[in-house]
């Protein structure tokens, strides 16, 4: 008989997130894209299996929006975080992916994921502590960009002595992060995993994030983001995950789910009670979420995600933004179910990479699961995955040094 998959989970490898700080001194200050310098920075970060001798054998990976560091393994304390470190945080969001034998093989390759610069399961964020004042840093926290959050973990590989990776990853914004490196630093990137990802922020991107921001924003308890001795703009954010819930799970998902759905106490409802099973699925995954997530960091996130366009400093040309990863080679993946970033986004991306005879594999993953295929579904990926980092990694080792 199949054990239960919470005990099976029980049995997985324990690890512990380390922290990396710098930008230390006012003269080693980090400087954004808005001009604005900003220090000390720490990161949280986990990292899976050894770093080689040549120090080749490294695989970066971005999380997506709401995700964490916490990539593989079971790991039930993150200190600093206890308070939004709930149990489903425990297990690696893409523990089926990363392991011995997995896609990203960790008998073969050294595997690091950092939580996001500005985020809040360890990484210095608006909800951590300014030293100048001793209070969270609220709305004194800066807006970050796309390309502020992807050059910190590049001070993390320098520190790691890793000079250029075998592969960056990531699925939606992840995906995004990683194409962004590796057209900005073409030069540490030798492949590129971009999965559900585009190169712009669309217009329903835009939409949708925007009726977040609002929710949030207007939550009589938001404050301007200085919250933290209060209540803090919950109803805000519950509105704003279920606005977003429903881009990222396919809809025919969410019906089966809400079949099993316990009905939610509506009393915070103003005469209108609750109808269907789907309302009660929708409302348990905001107030769930409000459990895990920082209102703050999560608006740095969709407002960086408003602004990001991989080809802004290039006119709009896609082709001339990706022109310097013509030596890296491309696996790019579609959902054809996705309603978040839509299939044609990846095609407008291959279309570049066709022009540019850059070597590139254009995947389209059949699935009911919508955007969220790629942390479900590891049997789907795991062998054009394999394949890549194989082959790559056999190219390097073929190299004299």
């Amino acid at each position: 008989m199949n054990e239960p998959k919470r005990l099976m989970k029980k049995k997985l490898p324990r690890v512990e997130t380390q922290f990396f700080t710098f930008a230390k001194t006012p003269e080693d200050a980090f400087h954004l894209e808005s001009g604005e310098k900003f220090g000390p920075i720490t990161l949280a970060y986990e990292t899976y299996g050894e770093l080689s001798e040549a120090h080749d054998n490294a695989i970066l990976v971005f999380h997506a929006l709401s995700g964490s560091h916490h990539a593989a393994g079971y790991n039930p304390r993150v200190p600093g975080v206890e308070k939004l470190w709930t149990e489903e945080y425990h297990y690696g969001w893409w523990d089926d992916f990363i392991g011995p034998g997995r896609a990203l093989d960790t008998r073969q390759y050294f595997v690091i994921c950092a939580n996001y610069f500005g985020g809040c399961y360890g990484s210095i964020g608006p909800s951590s502590t300014d030293p100048a004042t001793g209070k969270p840093y609220g709305r004194r926290f800066p807006n970050l960009t796309i390309s502020d959050v992807v050059n910190t973990p590049l001070r993390l590989l320098d520190h790691l002595g890793i000079k250029t990776l075998l592969a960056v990853m990531g699925g939606s914004l992840g995906g995004v992060m990683a194409v962004d490196l590796a057209m900005r630093y073409p030069d540490r990137v030798r492949c590129v995993v971009p999965i559900a990802a585009g190169p712009r922020a669309t217009t329903l991107h835009k939409l949708a994030n925007f009726e977040q921001i609002y929710a949030i924003e207007t939550d009589p308890n938001f404050n301007y983001g200085d919250y933290y001795d209060g209540q803090g703009p919950t109803t805000g954010l519950i509105l704003a995950r279920m606005i977003s819930h429903k881009y990222f799970v396919h809809l025919h998902v969410m019906e089966d789910r809400a079949r099993d759905e316990i009905v939610q106490d509506d009393s915070d409802l103003r005469g209108y009670r609750l109808q269907h099973q789907i309302e009660s699925y929708m409302l348990h995954q905001g107030k769930k979420f409000i459990k895990r997530f920082d209102a703050n960091t999560y608006l740095r996130i969709v407002n960086m995600w408003q602004q990001f366009n991989l080809s802004a400093k290039t006119d709009g040309n896609l082709v001339d933004a990706l022109r310097p990863c013509r030596h890296q080679r491309f696996l790019v993946f579609s959902i054809d179910s996705d309603v978040c970033f839509w299939p044609e986004e990846q095609a407008e991306l291959c279309e570049a990479l066709k022009e540019l005879d850059i070597n590139y594999l254009y995947i389209t993953v059949h699935s009911e699961k919508g955007h969220d295929s790629f942390l479900l579904e590891p049997e789907l990926y795991t062998p054009n995955i394999e394949f890549l980092l194989k082959e790559t990694y056999k190219a390097i080792r073929l190299i004299p040094t």
